[in-house]
């Protein structure tokens, strides 16, 4: 199926929300608590970053969003629906994501997940992703990955 990106208007907000509390359930069990993007407010953060739907039929599936901050372009999130994981849209956002940077004149992208999100952090760095920095933040344990953009 073909799939098509649009930028997030603020009634994707619910769709947001709850695509991302979908797709990171799985992980709540392993770090004891919600990951980060499912304390967010989707309605904010469509009003502040830069916030892509991915559509599949005209059907939202995932999401990208990515934010210019003092540390460079930031992968901030993706999110794709349980149902059509395994089907190249995470790949896709990732690769927009770095499309995105590029265009805006950086030389590199960085992200961050839970430390404890080993396949995160694997799929990450087989992607080209480098881990540079380990921080505590809101009680998090966050691992930061860079990408060199050539």
């Amino acid at each position: 199926m073909p799939l098509t990106l649009r930028p997030a208007v603020a009634d994707d907000a619910g769709f947001a929300a709850v695509c991302v509390a979908a797709a990171y359930a799985q992980w709540i069990p392993l770090i004891g608590r919600k990951p980060g993007p499912m304390l967010d407010d989707y309605h904010q953060i469509i009003a502040e970053a830069r916030v892509l739907i991915a559509e599949q039929d005209g059907n939202p599936v995932g999401l990208l969003v990515t934010r210019e901050t003092t540390e460079g372009f930031l992968l901030d999130n993706i999110a794709v629906l349980p149902e059509c994981a395994g089907q190249g849209i995470g790949r896709r956002l990732m690769l927009r994501a770095e499309e995105e940077a590029a265009q805006l004149g950086y030389r590199s992208l960085y992200l961050y997940t839970n430390e404890r999100m080993l396949q995160n952090i694997e799929l990450y760095a087989k992607n080209g992703y480098r881990e540079y920095a380990r921080r505590l933040e809101n009680g998090f344990h966050r691992v930061y990955m860079r990408k060199d953009l050539d």
